[in-house]
């Protein structure tokens, strides 16, 4: 189908009929193709989604159903101040439509907001991680076993590990050769597996975001404060040492995560610092000793892991992230590798950050 003819298709569909419908590209995700869909009588954020990446897309919009209907009764009781993501249902009251090849779902579009790809100072650093962090409070008695593990093992580390070794050893595009260099320092951090088994029982296991990337919170287009958090589809249990791991790895960088200018990648410190006291400070009541001191692992695990498997997928074939160019998933690799080695060589600053907080 031609892009207008599925504009208008999912426009009938959301029942906002067929007239001056456009649709154009919105955001800067990895996975889903996500569009901005108007017409006279409403906006709303359209997505067809990966179902390589999300094979149970009824299962993905029935978790985040479950948090938004949570999010939106903490809400009414004066218990969450930020806007909320919402799914929109068709005329015939459903959630998801097929369309073009694919499957397609709606959201409601939150007006008079923007989004960051890279943090631009400190102060939009720390609220950004503390509306990640009102979000985990808002979550804390929300049972996280209602929801379904819709990408099974996505922050296990030991199993991204051993499909980096399957890729290596397979090599099925015969890109190996130009990424050995990277495959080898991979290897060389796995102790990082043996110090997550560690935590296993010391930390509670809490519903997490498990994506808190700086573009998935809106600002106000005003005053410039936290609109809302978006993108709720990998909310599963899990530590939230990994939620701010991955808020240090998008947050502290001043490049983009496939930025070749690697010269200039790493942690600006006062940025990490602004994220460490932006998140905890809406935990404070909540969060154990234990989780604090897990923090450090989480910085490390999670820049790592993602530059592991953007490797992964590019030995593979890329069959994972969308990729602009064929070296694209190299690049992101080489970019968090690049991250990963500053934050390994500030250890003793951010530690002692963590420790102050």
């Amino acid at each position: 189908m031609k892009s207008n003819s599925i504009a208008v298709y999912l426009s009938q569909s959301f029942g906002l009929g067929n007239e001056k419908v456009s649709m154009k590209p919105i955001g800067s995700g990895h996975i889903n193709t996500t569009m901005l869909l108007t017409t006279p009588k409403k906006s709303l954020v359209v997505q067809k989604l990966n179902t390589e990446v999300f094979p149970e897309p009824d299962m993905l919009v029935k978790n985040a159903r479950l948090i938004e209907r949570h999010l939106t009764k903490k809400h009414q009781s004066g218990d969450y101040d930020l806007a909320i993501i919402r799914h929109v249902p068709t005329v015939e009251n459903n959630y998801l439509v097929d369309c073009d090849d694919g499957v397609w779902r709606a959201l409601e579009f939150i007006g008079g907001s923007y989004s960051e790809d890279v943090v631009l100072n400190t102060s939009q650093a720390q609220t950004a991680a503390n509306a990640f962090g009102q979000f985990a409070v808002a979550l804390e008695d929300f049972d996280a076993k209602q929801l379904h593990h819709v990408i099974p093992d996505f922050h296990n580390l030991a199993m991204r590990a051993e499909k980096l070794k399957a890729v290596v050893a397979s090599d099925p595009v015969k890109r190996l050769a130009s990424c050995q260099a990277e495959v080898d320092f991979c290897f060389a951090q796995f102790g990082l597996i043996d110090e997550l088994k560690l935590l296993t029982g010391n930390v509670p296991v809490r519903p997490c975001h498990n994506d808190t990337k700086i573009n998935n919170m809106l600002f106000c287009n005003k005053s410039h404060d936290a609109k809302a958090v978006i993108d709720l589809d990998t909310c599963m249990p899990g530590y939230w040492l990994y939620d701010f791991g991955d808020m240090v790895r998008t947050f502290c960088s001043p490049e983009q995560e496939d930025s070749t200018n690697l010269d200039n990648v790493g942690v600006r410190e006062e940025i990490f610092a602004a994220v460490v006291k932006g998140y905890v400070e809406p935990l404070k009541d909540l969060i154990t000793e234990q989780e604090k001191q897990s923090f450090w692992l989480g910085t490390k695990v999670m820049t790592f892991m993602i530059g592991l498997r953007f490797l992964t997928d590019y030995i593979d074939g890329d069959h994972y992230f969308s990729i602009k160019h064929a070296n694209h998933n190299l690049e992101r690799a080489q970019n968090q590798f690049a991250l990963y080695r500053d934050i390994l060589a500030k250890k003793s600053t951010l530690k002692a950050i963590l420790r102050d907080v």
